[in-house]
């Protein structure tokens, strides 16, 4: 009885712990990124791009240079859980944070928790692989300007780099990936149009049907422009010249001038000319289509995987419509197409 009144005593002096919320995660600062590059002293990079915009193909021959490892998908910042759900925690916060804690200096230690976690996971691989510069590349499809600004808060001296891809071969992708897996997503009307592709493909070719629903063509055009934007904005913002946008169809037209960009962007030491054949040998495999083939061949085989374009064979004169509705801004934006008249 006594033990029940000295909880309600101390609940009506400070509040309901339960009712607690953590207080913003603060940012690490440049003195604390100072301190944790003694001990984490490789240089991070971030990939960051729409799902099916080529975050995995630009993985692939990342690591191609002596310098530089890649691996994936970490999504420390964009997809959840993410990172921060380490110390996101009323409880956390009071650990970290507690006077009677003499390791914290008098400063909420979560940063220092967030970027010691990320840089191990980050710097164990790259030790093994004997390179001094890191990175992950993790998909940002719907978290979008927010995963930028996590990133900031833990990395304010990493470098991101952001991959574009034709939205509306983003649609297709994303389309045949959810066919292929047989996404526990889709409609009834989704798996009317799976059969009816399975019996004969030639409505689908000639403009007569389409792929897609409204709903669906509507849904990723709208996620693909907030991703865009919101990631082009917010990592010019943040990251300044440590901002790097690319497009996927310039590194599948030029792969060798665009990644020397990229290697340059990260700081290597020194591009050899045979990186150029090793980056063709690794572009001639496409290990997600022959996972896809493998997963569902009927389907699969319909489209020709990473190419630039599907979607002009794909597409009706509807979703067309519907596409330069919700996206036609951001195709001319990016340098896809002059003007609405496609």
């Amino acid at each position: 009885m006594f033990s029940r009144f000295k909880t309600a005593a101390r609940i009506l002096i400070k509040g309901d712990p339960k009712q607690k919320k953590r207080n913003p995660i603060p940012a690490i600062t440049p003195e604390e990124v100072a301190e944790i590059k003694q001990f984490f002293p490789r240089e991070k990079f971030f990939i960051f791009g729409h799902a099916r915009s080529g975050t995995t193909l630009l993985t692939r021959l990342a690591r191609l240079h002596p310098e530089v490892h890649c691996n994936y998908q970490a999504h420390f910042f964009t997809r959840q859980p993410l990172l921060k759900s380490l110390v996101n925690t009323p409880e956390a916060e009071e650990w970290l944070t507690r006077k009677s804690n003499r390791w914290n200096q008098g400063r909420d230690l979560s940063p220092l928790v967030l970027r010691s976690a990320a840089d191990f996971i980050m710097e164990r691989d790259a030790a093994r692989e004997g390179k001094m510069i890191v990175g992950d590349k993790s998909p940002s499809s719907t978290i979008h300007g927010q995963a930028v600004r996590d990133m900031h808060a833990v990395y304010p001296d990493a470098k991101l780099i952001y991959i574009v891809r034709d939205g509306r071969d983003v649609l297709v992708s994303e389309r045949f990936r959810n066919f292929v897996e047989e996404s526990k997503f889709l409609s009834a009307e989704d798996k009317r149009i799976i059969e009816d592709l399975r019996k004969d493909q030639t409505p689908f070719t000639n403009g007569t049907r389409s792929i897609f629903t409204e709903s669906f063509i509507r849904r990723v055009a709208k996620g693909w422009v907030s991703n865009l934007q919101e990631t082009e904005d917010e990592g010019r913002r943040l990251f300044g010249d440590h901002y790097f946008g690319m497009r996927y169809e310039d590194l599948l037209s030029v792969p060798f001038e665009e990644m020397s960009k990229f290697w340059n962007f990260l700081g290597v030491k020194n591009i050899e000319k045979s990186l150029g054949e090793k980056i063709k040998a690794e572009m001639s495999s496409n290990p997600d289509e022959e996972w896809q083939a493998r997963r569902n061949e009927g389907i699969a085989s319909f489209l020709p995987k990473g190419q630039a374009g599907n979607w002009s064979r794909l597409f009706t004169e509807k979703d067309k419509s519907i596409f330069k509705e919700v996206a036609g801004a951001m195709l001319i934006k990016w340098k896809y197409e002059k003007d609405l008249n496609w």
